[in-house]
């Protein structure tokens, strides 16, 4: 029935119904008061419709009333009082809905009250009658302790219910003395203790429910001893200990789940020959040890075995193809090694396929991945996960036989080798496949356009090459697009509008070419692009402001031109947008304003003109702002998020003027000055530099006529016109009190570092033979140095000391790591001839007030010359952080920088420095992270950064960050310089994790 409307009070009249059965019903309003007057009536079944309003008090004068179920209504208030007077009520069903107050006392009065069901309402707990068997009181706001008299009061218990609250306390010694129990649901909780050793007085019990809670010690062996047990539940507690061998004589047992615990050892042999065990759970624990691998063990009644998240190792065993009943089987993230076993194919009820995160393998002797032709012979297989595994193989042809069955494919980084199959377009089913981070070769098959389920395609980080088929705007279900980092070439298809469901598209890093083709800017629900590292060419079109979905867009390194279109203030959702390294002309638009949410902006190395726009300081929520190398100019906002930036985000713009911290000249006076103001002001430009000339002029007449032995304390010459201040000897031993010792900061091998007022002077040390070319060298590169008599550098005072003082705070790494990148991005890329730092490491990385980093100490720095790729040198940086080729050649070029990098990226995730003593000629810092990847990335980790900067992310998305972030470690730091990356691609990909970071 699917009745629908108020419930009539005609039904009091007809006087001798006995049952009234109206569940799962549209019904609504109110219970008709007349329904009391049903004085024969036995069973009032009206749960599962829409009633509301309180419960009838006329109920109680149903006398003979034996079931009152009113559940899953939408009834409020609480148990009519008169409801104690029904001398005849065994079972009370009033559970999902908005009834709240105190479970009433006299209820207790009810001598016939079996059966009481008060889930998901709001009732608080109370005593009462001692007939009851069944109580469920599960889903409420229940707390403190249970009574210790409960199982006097309830000496008949045999289901108690009271999951899903908040109660507390030791419950297990209150309820062993329950012995007729035989259901006990605790789960959900905040119950703390231990499992009591005379648990198996409870010898009828069926099943019992104690996870999700707070308790501690070991599993008893004494559980061994109850027999009736058929479901045992104690996941995500703290138990720690071994698996009791005495569960495996509880041979009515079908379901052990120990998962999410601290159990350590290996599983007991005996837990596998429970034949009738349906599901065994021992996931999120520490336990070790391989499989049981004998034939005679016979789980055939097992339908889903979870073992993930341990330290099992050898060999998935032969004997799995003999659980012929298992539906799930999942065992990622252990140390499980060799083959795939061959006979998987028996499994006909197997769904799902979990290995990743493992280190097996395929056949030995096959260039096949011959496992896969197995288990297309599983009819139910649906998911296959064998993610990060080596197996080193190609795909079957035979892949074609999964096209009736399996939906996901999940399977990065297994060094698949080859080319992806023609038959793959027969995978009718398919949802999602994931290959990325292979060795796959040659083309993208035209086949795949056969896939016309498929939702999510990966491909990203192979070799695959070629242009992208046209007949991939055939997956009209697709929802993400992800192609980056392999050499495929020519042009997106203009088809690429049909693929209406495309929510992120990425295909950067590769060498694509031609305009971006205008119906892809029709993809409405597009929320992510990114055609970063290609050669695009071309303008963007006004349509781009359609895409107002739109949550990134990073377009950087191509070869786009024309005006940022002003449409694109249409884009309200957008957090991501970089357009660096392109051609863009034109104006940055006076309605970027409009991007409210807007968190990340770079429009570095294009060719804008035109002021940076008033308007922008309304960004409020930009974190990261990059304008730097364009030809803008005028004043640089200095308000709203243009407080927190520093002048690295506008460097190469040499028009641009503002306050000081943005490092540009101050902006030029106001023309609305009077013209008394004006010659107050060019007076007081030309007054210092006539007396310049003058005391240069008697300078050298001293030099020429007077007495060499007393020479008088000359100022620095200014013939560049530096907009500095000029600094004299006698100003510098004024600001260091004549360089006392109190001032020093520290001293290194060629110079001396004092405090002075607002600057620090370095000092040559002039007697250490060596230090005038290194001096000279620093110079070159800083240009702002004293006379011949003294040699000293004024510069910036940094009140925040060096890196190595910040170099593992959790709040900072990230941001000083894309600050010291932007830094050598400059030294390498900022100038028509690149420097070369040559000694990066934590102590030359020094921190202002605001914690942005700058690189310091150029006195080992190479200048190469136009057109020269690498010099030649004989004085080496760090131990530990200088590149290979500086030791064995001594080459020096822009690649040996990003090799120290690549180092400091290490150690400032990993909390180890390069030159610890427990690294060797046998293990390098590189080498240890790079034995972690991929499977072990996070035990390497330094626990802090784990526990602070990351604690908003899942273990996933954790994992990946991290690995990220080590991945281009090991990319800046290869021993070959050719294999290194540019620093510019370096920005790119330290910035895109930054994005990721909470």
């Amino acid at each position: 029935m699917r009745l629908q409307g108020r419930l009539s009070p005609y039904l009091g009249n007809l006087s001798f119904l006995a049952s009234l059965d109206l569940r799962k019903n549209s019904l609504y309003g109110r219970i008709p008061i007349e329904i009391g007057r049903l004085h024969r009536l036995k069973k009032l079944l009206l749960q599962q419709n829409q009633f509301e309003g309180n419960i009838p008090p006329n109920l109680a004068q149903c006398r003979n009333l034996e079931v009152l179920s009113l559940e899953a209504n939408m009834l409020t208030g609480g148990i009519p009082r008169d409801f104690g007077a029904f001398p005849e009520l065994q079972q009370l069903y009033l559970s999902f809905n908005d009834l709240r107050g105190q479970i009433p006392s006299f209820l207790g009065n009810i001598s016939t009250l079996q059966v009481i069901r008060l889930r998901k309402v709001r009732f608080l707990l109370t005593l009462f009658n001692r007939s009851l068997t069944n109580v469920s009181l599960m889903d409420n706001y229940l707390s403190g302790s249970l009574p210790s008299d409960l199982c006097y009061r309830w000496r008949n218990i045999r289901i108690l219910a009271l999951s899903y609250n908040q109660f507390s306390g030791l419950p297990l010694e209150t309820l062993t003395q329950c012995k007729e129990l035989l259901v006990l649901s605790l789960s959900y909780n905040r119950f703390q203790g231990s499992i009591p050793r005379d648990i198996d007085s409870l010898q009828k019990l069926h099943k019992l429910f104690l996870s999700i809670n707070n308790l501690t010690g070991t599993i008893p062996r004494t559980i061994g001893n109850m027999s009736s047990l058929r479901i045992l539940s104690l996941s995500t507690n703290q138990i720690r200990g071994d698996i009791p061998r005495e569960i495996g004589k509880l041979v009515n047992l079908i379901s052990l789940n120990l998962a999410a615990n601290l159990l350590t050892g290996e599983v007991p042999q005996e837990i596998f020959n429970i034949s009738s065990l349906q599901v065994l759970s021992l996931m999120i624990n520490s336990l070790s040890g391989s499989l049981p691998s004998s034939s005679e063990l016979s789980l055939r009644n097992l339908e889903n075995l979870f073992l993930s998240y341990n330290s099992f190792s050898r060999n998935i065993p032969q004997c799995i193809s003999n659980f012929t009943n298992i539906i799930e089987f999942r065992a990622l993230f252990n140390q499980l090694s060799g083959p795939i076993p061959m006979s998987l194919g028996n499994l006909k009820n197997l769904r799902e396929f979990w290995v990743g995160s493992n280190q097996l393998t395929g056949e030995p002797y096959s260039s096949e991945l011959g496992f896969l032709s197995d288990l297309s012979n599983c009819p139910s297989l649906r998911t296959l996960v064998l993610a990060k595994n080596p197996l080193r193989g190609s795909i079957p042809e035979s892949i074609k036989n999964f096209s009736n069955s399996l939906q996901i494919l999940f399977a990065p980084n297994c060094q698949i080798r080859g080319h992806i199959p023609n038959q793959m377009g027969f995978l009718k089913s398919f949802t999602f496949l994931l290959f990325s981070g292979n060795d796959l070769d040659g083309n993208i098959p035209s086949s795949i356009g056969g896939l016309e389920s498929l939702q999510r395609l990966f491909l990203y980080d192979n070799h695959l090459e070629g242009p992208i088929p046209d007949q991939i705007c055939n997956l009209t279900s697709l929802g993400e697009l992800k192609l980056q980092r392999n050499r495929i070439s020519g042009s997106i298809p203009n088809c690429i509008g049909n693929l209406s469901s495309l929510q992120k598209f990425s295909i950067s890093s590769n060498n694509m070419t031609s305009a971006i083709p205008l119906s892809l800017w029709s993809l409405l629900e597009l929320i992510f692009l990114d055609l970063s590292l290609n050669f695009f060419i071309g303008g963007l079109p006004l349509e781009i402001g359609k895409m107002r979905a739109m949550n990134g867009i990073d377009l950087s390194c191509n070869q786009l031109t024309g005006a940022i279109p002003s449409s694109i203030q249409e884009l309200e959702s957008i957090a991501y947008l970089n357009l660096s390294r392109n051609l863009f002309q034109g104006s940055i638009p006076q309605s970027i304003d409009h991007l409210k949410g807007l968190d990340f902006l770079d429009l570095s190395y294009n060719e804008l003109s035109s002021a940076i726009p008033k308007s922008m300081e309304g960004l409020i929520y930009l974190q990261y702002l990059n304008l730097s190398f364009n030809k803008l100019s005028g004043e640089i906002p200095n308000d709203g998020p243009f407080i927190k930036f520093s002048g690295l985000s506008f460097i190469g713009n040499k028009a641009l003027c503002g306050n000081a911290a943005f490092q540009v000249p101050p902006c030029k006076l106001n023309g609305k000055k009077s013209t008394r103001d004006e010659r107050l002001w060019l007076l007081s430009i030309m007054l210092p530099i006539v007396s310049i000339v003058l005391l240069l002029f008697a300078i050298c007449l001293l030099r020429k006529h007077g007495n060499p032995s007393k020479k008088a304390p000359i100022s620095v010459e200014n013939p560049l016109g530096i907009d500095h201040p000029m600094i004299s000897y006698q100003e510098l031993c004024s600001a260091t009190n004549n360089f006392s010792e109190n001032n020093l900061l520290g001293a290194g091998s060629f110079r001396t570092l004092a405090n002075g007022t607002d600057v620090v002077v370095k000092v040559l040390n002039l007697f250490i033979e060596g230090a005038l070319k290194i001096f000279d060298t620093e110079c070159e590169v800083i240009t702002s140095c004293t006379n011949v008599d003294m040699r000293a550098l004024v510069l910036q005072y940094m009140p925040n000391g060096s890196l190595e003082k910040w170099l593992y705070s959790n709040h900072q790494r990230m941001n000083i790591m894309v600050d010291v990148a932007m830094a050598i991005e400059y030294l390498h890329h900022g100038q028509p001839e690149p420097i070369v730092h040559c000694d990066l490491k934590p102590s030359n990385v020094l921190l202002n007030e605001e914690l942005a980093a700058q690189v310091c100490d150029f006195g080992i720095a190479k200048i190469l010359a136009e057109n020269k790729l690498e010099t030649q040198t004989r004085t080496l940086g760090t131990i530990g952080y200088i590149a290979p080729e500086y030791g064995l050649e001594g080459k020096v070029s822009t690649k040996g920088d990003v090799y120290s990098f690549g180092i400091l990226l290490l150690e400032v995730i990993t909390r180890k420095k390069p030159t610890d003593e427990m690294f060797d000629a046998d293990m390098s810092l590189r080498q240890r992270v790079g034995a972690a990847i991929p499977n072990r990335v996070l035990d390497i980790v330094d626990s802090e950064l784990l526990g602070t900067n990351l604690e908003n992310l899942t273990p996933s998305e954790l994992e990946s960050i991290v690995l990220s972030i080590l991945e281009l470690g090991l990319e800046c730091s290869k021993d070959l310089p050719e294999e290194r990356m540019e620093m510019e691609t370096v920005m790119v990909k330290l910035n895109k994790i930054k994005l990721s970071l909470p």
